[in-house]
């Protein structure tokens, strides 16, 4: 056996040491499943206030960051089944946020894109996330958030495979 499969194989406590009460700390899995769930919950609530939900938030953002797509590459970029892409569009085409037109050279597609008033409200959105994450990131000292998120992006991609 490797060391890193011993490693693996040993208890975090006998890994990381334990806390000073005597308890081993807890695990990192779930401290992060704490954190999503929190994270996910104040989002939604910060969401609310302009009136999206969490999957139209993150349609706007996908959309917004590559620029004009399908309903299909929306919800494969979103991480949600193409129904659920259909209906979340739906609701932010009603509300003025995004447009379809015609793909210029094959007929059959159609691309997303936002709207001004998409920009607007995704602005709005983005303002109040910053202020959340500000307030998460509140005391953090022990490393550089920039850090932190590419230790947290490594992890996500060597679940990934």
């Amino acid at each position: 056996m490797t060391k890193t499969m011993e490693k693996r194989r040993t208890p975090l406590a006998k890994q990381t040491g334990s806390t000073k009460t005597g308890a081993p700390p807890a695990r990192v899995s779930y401290v992060v499943g704490q954190l999503d769930r929190l994270l996910k919950r104040s989002l939604i609530d910060v969401l609310g206030e302009f009136g999206l939900t969490l999957p139209q938030f993150t349609a706007l953002s996908v959309i917004s960051a590559s620029g004009a797509m399908t309903n299909a590459k929306l919800a494969e970029r979103s991480f949600i089944t193409p129904q659920s892409a259909n209906e979340v569009v739906k609701t932010m085409e009603a509300n003025g946020w995004v447009g379809r037109v015609g793909h210029p050279t094959h007929g059959r597609l159609i691309h997303l894109f936002l709207t001004d008033e998409g920009r607007r409200v995704l602005n709005e959105c983005d303002s109040a996330i910053d202020a959340l994450e500000a307030s998460m990131l509140d005391g953090v000292t022990e490393i550089p958030v920039d850090t932190l998120r590419k230790v947290l992006q490594r992890c996500v991609s060597n679940l990934r495979g």
